[in-house]
């Protein structure tokens, strides 16, 4: 069973073409204007090995948010769409994980209901290209758009690009861990019987 979607968003700020393959081996092809951007993206493709595409064109004459907002819609529906209904997978994934001076906890449900709990505290305004604080964006984009609960916590870190790359990492490898089935979940992991 292909574990793929491929989402297109197109409103008056942004235009967006997304693929991702669940089941990849890291690759990725990532175009979204904002250079740091496209290094997260990047190591989120090839830390969760996913085959990962993007296309943005975005408002970048006034900033980064809707370009970053709107790939996290567009990613959080790819997430949705390509975990299916969810029968076999393991559903929860977390990870800890060091970046030089950074340290950051992920960890996620794909429980079908949306929620962040954001805790990182970059000290710039810019990496780069891009506003710190649309890092939250992104990632509150993800979660809501594919109906996960979603924890990104710091736990030590004085650099900012290792603070956020750390944070890209750990959501990778504690999306890999929730997304792998296991033959021994018979339907979904719910008492309830559904995701």
């Amino acid at each position: 069973m292909s574990r793929t979607a491929s989402i297109e968003r197109n409103t008056k700020e942004t235009k967006i073409a997304l693929t991702l393959n669940l089941d990849g081996t890291g690759r990725s092809d990532v175009h979204t204007g904002i250079g740091f951007f496209d290094h997260m993206l990047e190591g989120f493709a090839r830390h969760g090995l996913f085959d990962l595409t993007v296309r943005a064109d975005g408002d970048l004459n006034v900033d980064t948010h809707h370009t970053v907002e709107d790939t996290g819609i567009v990613l959080g529906r790819a997430i949705r769409e390509a975990v299916g209904d969810k029968k076999g997978i393991a559903r929860f994934g977390a990870k800890i994980l060091p970046m030089d001076d950074a340290l950051v906890l992920c960890a996620l449900d794909l429980s079908g209901r949306p929620y962040l709990a954001y805790e990182l505290s970059p000290d710039r305004e810019r990496v780069g290209e891009l506003e710190t604080e649309t890092v939250r964006e992104f990632f509150y984009a993800v979660s809501y758009a594919a109906e996960m609960n979603l924890h990104l916590k710091q736990l030590s870190g004085i650099n900012s690009h290792h603070i956020i790359e750390a944070a890209f990492k750990a959501f990778a490898k504690a999306l890999d861990e929730a997304t792998q089935t296991d033959p021994r979940i018979a339907g979904v992991m719910s008492t309830k019987g559904t995701l």
